[in-house]
């Protein structure tokens, strides 16, 4: 006996297909209900029907890749520049406070006595007025080297003039300078101000991690915080 639905050869008394599950002839009525459906049936299903896969009822969203335009994380020479800018104005004014507080400690008359001696015949003054000034050249210095090499080693990783741009002085790993690092960044400029025509201050528009020659010298870069 062959089964009308996949051909396949079933014995004479079966009343399924053993292949596909087709009913072969009518059931007795006694074994109507002790004839297990196959694995695969389900209410509401034809007997022996594969099961249906579920509707497709959403498709997957497709998303076009962002460009995202990455800033340069160093700080160009422009940025420096204005940054000095302001720097050097706070600095004009400290020393300039500096020395007024100084003149009204001493005196005006001090200054005005030295000068009388030192344009006069007798001048046993002057080497007292060319002290005082050493004096205050030595107190500017020392000022505007704390002013560098403590801000700058700070946690605030920069002077007031950076902090007012959003940058930062750094090593090459991006990590804190040291108080001495600091300091030798700080007389190295020296070494830059020596170069002509400020090329050694304009390197830090063209090297290509925006480096004055100060900074080469010290191993640190200048960043923009973010």
């Amino acid at each position: 006996m062959f089964c009308s639905r996949c051909g396949a050869a079933t014995p004479e008394n079966a009343a399924f297909c053993a292949n596909c599950g087709q009913p072969l002839g009518p059931l007795p009525p006694e074994a109507a209900g002790a004839v297990p459906l196959p694995a695969f049936a389900a209410p509401g299903m034809s007997v022996g029907a594969p099961p249906i896969s579920p509707p497709v009822t959403s498709v997957a969203a497709t998303y076009a890749p962002t460009v995202v335009r990455v800033v340069s994380p160093y700080a160009g020479f422009w940025l420096r520049l204005i940054a000095y800018i302001i720097d050097s104005a706070v600095l004009l004014l400290g020393i300039g406070l500096l020395v007024v507080a100084g003149a009204l400690i001493v005196g005006v008359g001090f200054f005005h006595n030295i000068g009388e001696e030192m344009n006069g015949a007798e001048n046993a003054l002057a080497p007292l007025g060319i002290l005082f000034i050493l004096m205050v050249m030595f107190v500017a210095i020392a000022g505007v080297w704390l002013y560098y090499a403590w801000f700058e080693s700070s946690p605030y990783q920069g002077t007031l003039g950076k902090m007012a741009l959003g940058l930062i002085v750094t090593d090459m790993e991006g990590r804190r300078i040291t108080f001495g690092r600091a300091t030798g960044r700080f007389f190295a400029k020296m070494i830059t101000g020596l170069i002509p025509f400020f090329i050694g201050y304009i390197m830090a528009g063209f090297t290509q991690r925006k480096q004055a020659l100060h900074d080469i010298i010290a191993g640190c870069l200048v960043l923009r915080r973010v």
